[in-house]
């Protein structure tokens, strides 16, 4: 018997989701996206709040997009990347300013200097000094410069020239400190700083994110439909508020860093381990942190893998080390220690901090991160790479805990390609974290119950998956023995 055919009421159904609700969705993405990165908005909390409703539109736009047909999704997604793009780089960074920094880095460079090798506030480079990155300050009340809230777009920072003392205005974090980027950053500031004029501001760095942005889009959609998935899946990436707010509009060089891990993922699962290799080199040479992604990568020729990322980290390192020496250390045992790394308190390890105090919780941590490791680099192979990366990353930013949500740019791909949706509530977690204004003393027990909200969650769905299996196996056993009867009794 022939199926019968769709109904014309279902038909028309189909076509009212898929060319009214579904363009109306996506405008309501847009509009809130748009007020979330609005420059000058009173409402201070506009990308925590804005985030919680994008994440809401999203995930209807996602139960639309399955019925798109397969041959279009793609090319559905990749444009609605790109548009909600261009209303993420239509304001300035919203709420970060590390772009600031990535643009100096890059115009030092562009004038032949090392950027391990002066501080910004220093007056040997002040003639490279834009005015969209620094201005005069007004001395006041307090000996501190004065300077404008608003004056470059973004957070405005006091500090005083070097070695003059004059007061001075940047846009710039931590100015009176070197760099803390790799190489691989290094290289891509000054790839995207040295195609434009030092007078042009944020926007070559933002559409620097979305172009990386969209190239993870067309890697997931590659990745999925070798897998056999959903292609409407690599949505939860190109069209989430997360990455459109901290890839594209905030700008931050994580992007790179996470296309990076992915490319070296797919490198390995394709069985490809010198290049994957040298993917990962890269990715560790961008940011550091994607190194935590190493254990679920050494299931197939481990070493062949390990040296090439060794020597592509070192060989990225080699022109600055050349010029800087040991500068090229830049501030990175500064941050760790003035972001808590080292020590107990704050937002660091928040987990271990619950059931420990004094010099304990960096410690239970390391020892629980190891774990981790372990059980990774014992269970991954190329069937599961995907899965075994989200524990990896997952559990990592979960324990450690950093007070800033995009490190987790490096997760969500993975998560698209796992479907662990659970891992979500990590990234939702650092969200609050960094969004949600300050309020002592209740800050601290809120953010650690937002952490145990991302644990709970991540246990409760890998208990439901173990049960889904245990479940199937014990179907399949039923089944076989049946069969079995059957075949015996002919």
């Amino acid at each position: 018997m022939n199926a019968a055919p769709p109904s014309s009421t279902g038909v028309a159904g189909t076509r009212l989701r898929l060319f009214v609700v579904l363009p109306a969705l996506f405008v309501v993405a847009a509009a809130v996206l748009w007020w979330m990165v609005l420059p000058g908005n009173p409402f201070e909390s506009a990308p925590i709040v804005g985030t919680c409703l994008s994440w809401l539109v999203l995930v209807a736009a996602l139960s639309l997009l399955r019925h798109v047909p397969r041959r279009q999704v793609g090319a559905l997604i990749i444009a609605g990347t790109v548009l909600l793009g261009l209303v993420a780089v239509s304001a300035p960074p919203r709420t970060s300013n590390d772009s600031a920094r990535y643009a100096w880095d890059g115009i030092v460079q562009k004038a032949g200097n090392s950027p391990y090798s002066f501080v910004p506030v220093d007056e040997t480079l002040a003639n490279l000094r834009p005015g969209w990155l620094f201005a005069p300050g007004a001395p006041g009340a307090d000996g501190r410069p004065l300077c404008a809230k608003d004056l470059f777009g973004t957070e405005s920072v006091s500090a005083f020239g070097y070695p003059s003392g004059t007061p001075l205005c940047t846009a710039i974090n931590r100015p009176h400190v070197p760099t803390i980027y790799p190489p691989t950053a290094e290289i891509y500031f000054f790839g995207v700083r040295a195609a434009v004029p030092d007078s042009v501001g944020y926007l070559p760095f933002q559409l620097g994110g979305l172009l990386i942005s969209a190239a993870v889009v067309v890697m997931l959609l590659a990745a999925l439909a070798k897998r056999g998935l959903p292609l409407h899946l690599a949505a939860v990436w190109g069209w989430s508020p997360f990455v459109q707010l901290e890839a594209v509009n905030n700008a931050h060089v994580d992007v790179l860093g996470a296309a990076l891990m992915l490319a070296a993922g797919m490198l390995m699962a394709g069985g490809r381990p010198l290049r994957s290799g040298v993917a990962f080199g890269a990715a560790v040479a961008t940011k550091l942190i994607p190194v935590i992604a190493a254990p679920a990568l050494l299931f197939r020729r481990p070493v062949r893998f390990i040296a090439a990322a060794v020597l592509t980290f070192i060989l990225l390192y080699v022109p600055y080390l050349a010029v800087a020496g040991a500068g090229v250390l830049g501030f990175l045992p500064g941050y760790l220690k003035e972001e808590g790394y080292s020590q107990s308190g704050g937002v660091r390890f928040s987990l271990a901090q619950i059931i420990s105090a004094g010099p304990w919780p960096p410690v239970l941590s390391a020892a629980a991160l190891a774990i981790v490791a372990l059980v990774v680099l014992r269970q991954t192979r190329a069937a599961n790479v995907w899965e075994q990366q989200t524990v990896m990353i997952g559990l990592t930013l979960l324990i450690v805990s950093p007070n800033y949500p995009w490190y987790a740019l490096m997760l969500l791909p993975f998560i698209v390609l796992s479907r662990r949706w659970e891992h979500m509530g990590v990234i939702l977690a650092l969200d609050f974290i960094y969004m949600v204004p300050t309020v002592a003393p209740l800050t601290g027990p809120l953010d650690q119950i937002v952490l145990l909200m991302a644990a709970a969650a991540i246990a409760a769905g890998a208990w439901l998956r173990r049960r889904g299996e245990l479940r199937r196996a014990a179907v399949d056993g039923l089944r076989s023995e049946s069969q079995g009867q059957v075949i015996s009794t002919q």
